[in-house]
């Protein structure tokens, strides 16, 4: 017997969320033949099996969370002598992310590109005969039940509640895309089949027996246990439900920042009252963070607080953080200070089509150098953001309004963009971030 435990999915992530598996019990398989779907706080990805077999075993089903290197399925293969066999561990998580921010050190420091590349190139990130760590995160396209999808949009429509095999596929090779998925559960043209629920298992009655034939006394035995206390009128009206998927991984990253940065906030107003009509907000603020860093360098940076040591990027790797019904995504867009504006506005747009669909892949969502959140679109004027480690500094822009400013001579109303900037304090003295946040409103306050 042969043990497949789950690789490192290749974003250092302690677990990951099994969303289906692609075959059953007892089923013949081969090796690279997807196995099963599984969800990380990223992305939806694909897992082919490592072994040509019998699959003998699942450990767990649909919902259940399998920590990285623990048991994932058994496997009888050909020539297979009974033994168990558990397929190779991967390094240590700690490592492979230490690995991985000395490459994005190295590269960082050369002005080259972050080690995303590398990062694909490395094999040794999963476990077992993998070809390599890039081929699990690949979206692979594979055929269930007669239908052409990708794990993501698999995962889509079932939380959509939409039935597959009645979709009308529209992408390449009459594969079904995450659009069509969306159309027919807004159109209600394919919903989901009702399963149908197993019956409860009764229990058995036994008799009980005679006083006689019991080896102690009735009354030496131990009491029953009480009853369970009902519910009070004051306790939750809700059901408790276990966090999952995206939002684990942000109470995970929250504590983390939480229990090692040093935050401080400062906050200030933005003038844009020089503005041309249908200016874009987004890629004014990305031009802005890149002036702050031009005047102070160290914000665009990392630091280590356990080694004591920080490195300041040569380029900037913005993380634009997008809210989903699912949880926050923070999607890198990267070289933000070599981008034009058309550029930035096209990698903008499809960061967020892929966080939505969840189809973004994992290189996308690390390695960023500094944090954007544009919560104002929604509503608030100033916050106080939270610090992804090892970044050491996000802003965050609230909501535009019109305020009435003294002028030569009188007043006027100009357009105002509340900022917020948080820096660990750590890495970075308040002189220095006062005048990141002053660089920022001088280049917004620019015509263009």
């Amino acid at each position: 017997m042969k043990v497949f435990n789950l690789p490192d999915l290749g974003e250092g992530l302690p677990d990951a969320e099994i969303v289906e598996w692609l075959v059953n019990e007892g089923d013949e398989v081969k090796i690279d033949q997807p196995l099963v779907s599984m969800e990380t706080a990223k992305a939806v990805v694909e897992v082919p099996s490592p072994f040509t077999g019998k699959v003998a075993k699942f450990h767990g089903g649909p919902g259940d969370v399998i920590k990285t290197g623990a048991p994932l399925a058994e496997f009888q293969v050909e020539g297979d002598a009974g033994a168990e066999e558990s397929t190779q561990s991967e390094p240590p998580a700690t490592e492979a992310r230490a690995n991985s921010r000395e490459a994005a050190e190295e590269n960082s420091s050369a002005g080259g590109e972050s080690a995303d590349s590398a990062d694909r190139e490395d094999s040794g990130t999963v476990v077992g005969k993998m070809q390599a760590g890039g081929e699990v995160l690949r979206e692979r396209t594979s055929t269930v039940g007669g239908v052409k999808v990708t794990p993501a949009v698999r995962a889509l429509a079932r939380k959509l509640k939409v039935d597959l095999s009645a979709v009308q596929a529209s992408g390449a090779d009459g594969v079904v895309t995450a659009a069509d998925v969306r159309k027919a559960a807004e159109e209600g043209t394919a919903p989901a089949r009702p399963q149908q629920a197993k019956p409860e298992p009764q229990p058995v009655s036994r008799p009980e027996p005679a006083p006689e034939a019991r080896s102690e006394p009735a009354e030496s035995r131990a009491p029953a246990p009480a009853p369970a206390p009902k519910p009070s009128a004051t306790q939750a009206s809700g059901d408790w439900e276990p966090v999952r998927g995206t939002r684990r991984t942000m109470a995970r990253v929250m504590s983390e920042s939480h229990k090692s940065v040093v935050p401080t906030t400062l906050m200030d107003d933005a003038d844009i009252h020089a503005w041309r009509p249908g200016e874009d907000i987004t890629v004014r603020l990305l031009r802005a963070l890149w002036a702050g860093a031009q005047a102070e360098p160290g914000l665009n940076g990392w630091f280590d607080g356990e080694q004591e040591m920080r490195v300041v990027h040569k380029n900037m790797h913005v993380g634009m953080a997008v809210d989903t019904p699912d949880g926050l995504f923070v999607a890198a867009l990267r070289d933000v200070n070599k981008a034009d504006k058309s550029g930035l506005r096209q990698e903008i747009n499809r960061l967020r089509e892929n966080v939505q669909s969840r189809s973004i892949p994992p290189e996308d969502l690390k390695d960023y150098t500094i944090i954007l959140s544009n919560f104002g679109k929604f509503a608030g004027r100033y916050a106080t953001p939270v610090i992804t480690p090892p970044c050491v500094a996000i802003v965050a822009a609230g909501a535009l309004r019109h305020e009435v400013v003294p002028v030569l001579g009188g007043v006027e109303v100009h357009k105002m963009i509340p900022l917020s900037l948080t820096f660990d304090h750590r890495a970075c003295t308040g002189g220095e971030a006062a005048r990141f946040l002053k660089a920022m409103l001088d280049d917004l306050a620019k015509a263009e």
